[in-house]
């Protein structure tokens, strides 16, 4: 049996498919067939090309920018329901006011040209004589996907074609292989099973409804059989096989834009999701239980991987980092001397040394998941980490040398006006700490999330997205079945408290590159240099063992209370008391040292290089100021 994998645009094309690479093992390994991967991304972006004029961020607009409108796949809607001209002015009215007059203009023309495409690469499909033809349908892709399918089965009715990937998971898959009839099968869930079981039965006749997870159809319509109940163990979970991407890569237009990176997975599920599920996430789908591989396989994966392909560069797509790969995988990462790049998921409250380790194993880019920076909203969220936790990853994973990503989220039920109020005031403090990667946005209600299954938390009026009701043509009860993201009235904070949010987030977007603010810490003396544009002062100097003790307690987050208490034990500040902690905390806020959120207080200044000092010409500043009346310590002159 020939078995023809195939990667639709928009999949980003400077990564292979995970899924694919490990659908072609299993195939390879689990059946008497053979499979191969077509990199129909990478072919759409070399027959653009030869169209016109397109580029990088117009690829990565399509394939991610545009998720939450739909852009992507509406470009192709016009292949799947053979119309050029498919729903342009309901697209131009309703979502068009989001883009500008050039994007709006070339996503209409790709619009037109889509169908042409479809066609040559459905020629190609048909032209490789494969038996079965797989699509792979993440985000993006899956207009795409169907529309080659149905391309595929006009011109050769005898190919089978299968549908699978986070798109076709629960009701999502049902309600794929219900409406679109040139799908003869849809796999629902984790596919590195049930693809080479329904392989095998194509092959020897056996009874479909025995393949786990499938949709298929008999003689009296579409069939679904449960979704296996027990997740694939990870000992099962296979390691991809890569080989052809980067040929495909190398021969293409898109390798003027890109450097290519590997995909490596150590876990499926969230260790964290298990006991609480973030009330926002739609992540894992079916299948929360949290797996992950023997750190042994995960070391040999990663390192065999590079070897073979000669790449550094890699993304980890576990939602969550398992906890034990800190002292099993990641030191010996760190011992093969290989200058790997990593990006990884982990949760916000890892400490510093976790995170050196990381930094020193090559897992620079990390998502901390952080969401917000208001204690009150992340309990909304079932986030487990509070505000000050969250800015002391951003200021921590600055001094390990991680590029942090995160976002900001707001519109959660119960939220309100004043939970917003204290952070937006302190942004200006942050601004030398990696920002979020885009200005605030409102909840989007996820399938398989906790807003999605229980109404009660908040969302009981939900419709499928407006885009989905753009590009497909089926009724609203089929779209509550197919989509993904689901449009609802709006909660939590009003119109102005975002506007101000977001302005203060734009600030420190803005102002990041330029702004400092560091500490280092001489025994006697801590010495602080600061250069953020809401600030006048440059170099502060603390010598006193009250605000010695203080700082470095605040490497936590501590209440007052319990900051004047441990402080009160240390030598030499027997006599502090609650009302003088209290005061050094609103002078420290004001001079934007501390960030404080639910009663608590963290300080914000990572630790500084020597060479950070010398350049502000610290020490020279400092003889200047014994040869002269002193000045307030807070206005030494740089």
């Amino acid at each position: 049996m020939r078995v023809l994998l195939v990667n639709m645009p928009w999949s980003p094309i400077d990564v292979p498919s995970l899924a694919l690479g490990i659908l072609k093992r299993a195939v390879d390994e689990k059946t008497d067939g053979q499979a191969e991967v077509l990199h129909a991304n990478l072919e759409y972006v070399d027959w653009l090309a030869r169209q016109g004029e397109f580029a990088l961020g117009d690829y990565e607009y399509y394939s991610l920018d545009s998720y939450f409108l739909g852009c992507g796949d509406w470009v192709f809607s016009s292949a799947l329901y053979d119309d050029p001209r498919w729903r342009e002015a309901e697209f131009t009215e309703l979502l068009g006011t989001h883009l500008d007059e050039d994007r709006l203009r070339q996503a209409i023309e790709l619009h037109r040209q889509a169908p042409r495409f479809v066609q040559e690469i459905a020629e190609a499909i048909v032209a490789a004589a494969p038996d079965v033809v797989g699509f792979t349908s993440t985000f993006q892709q899956n207009i795409a996907a169907l529309a080659a399918a149905k391309y595929v089965k006009r011109l050769a009715p005898r190919i089978v074609t299968v549908l699978g990937g986070a798109n076709c998971d629960g009701a999502q898959g049902e309600a794929m292989h219900r409406n679109f009839p040139f799908v003869d099968h849809v796999i629902r869930g984790e596919g590195e099973v049930a693809f080479p079981q329904l392989l095998n039965a194509l092959t020897s006749g056996q009874d479909l409804a025995k393949v786990p997870s499938l949709c298929w159809r008999d003689g009296s319509g579409p069939r679904a059989n449960p979704i296996s109940a027990t997740p694939l163990p990870p000992a099962a979970i296979l390691r991809p096989d890569y080989r052809g991407y980067f040929e495909r890569l190398a021969a293409s237009h898109a390798r003027t834009w890109t450097e290519p990176k590997l995909v490596v997975e150590g876990a499926r599920g969230c260790w964290w999701g298990e006991k609480h599920h973030c009330t926002f996430c739609g992540l894992n789908g079916s299948s929360m239980r949290f797996r992950s591989k023997h750190p042994d396989d995960f070391f040999t994966e990663i390192v065999e991987l590079a070897r073979e392909h000669q790449v550094l560069d890699m993304f980890v797509v576990d939602n969550i980092l398992d906890m034990g790969y800190l002292t099993t995988v990641l030191p010996r990462l760190i011992e093969t001397g290989y200058d790997l790049r990593l990006h990884i998921e982990i949760k916000a409250n890892m400490r510093q040394a976790q995170l050196r380790t990381l930094a020193d194993a090559g897992l620079i880019y990390v998502q901390p998941g952080i969401e917000s920076l208001n204690n009150r909203v992340l309990d909304l969220m079932d986030k487990g980490v509070s505000g000050c936790q969250n800015v002391r990853m951003l200021r921590d994973g600055s001094a390990a040398g991680l590029s942090v990503a995160w976002n900001y989220l707001h519109g959660f039920p119960g939220e309100q006006d004043r939970d917003y109020d204290a952070v937006i005031g302190q942004l200006p403090a942050l601004e030398h700490l990696d920002p979020p990667g885009d200005l605030s946005a409102r909840i989007a209600i996820e399938r398989f999330s906790p807003y999605f299954n229980r109404p009660e938390l908040g969302f009981s009026e939900l419709r499928p997205a407006l885009p989905y009701r753009v590009v497909y043509d089926l009724p609203e009860d089929e779209l509550l079945d197919l989509a993904y993201i689901f449009d609802v009235p709006p909660r939590g904070i009003g119109e102005e408290t975002v506007a101000r949010l977001n302005e203060a987030l734009a600030g420190w977007q803005q102002n990041h590159a330029a702004s400092r603010l560091t500490h280092t810490d001489l025994g006697e003396q801590i010495v602080l240099v600061s250069r953020r544009r809401a600030f006048d002062w440059t170099v502060l100097e603390l010598s006193d063992p009250l605000e010695l003790a203080a700082f470095r307690l605040l490497d936590q987050p501590h209440a007052p209370a319990a900051l004047a208490r441990k402080i009160a034990a240390r030598p030499g500040c027997a006599e502090v008391d609650l009302a003088t902690v209290q005061a050094l905390l609103d002078r420290w806020s004001a001079q934007g040292l501390v960030f404080t959120d639910n009663g608590q207080y963290v300080q914000v200044a990572p630790p500084a290089v020597n060479q950070e000092l010398l350049r502000l010409g610290y020490r020279r500043a400092r003889q200047e100021a014994e040869d002269r009346p002193a000045a307030p310590r807070e206005q030494v002159p740089a």
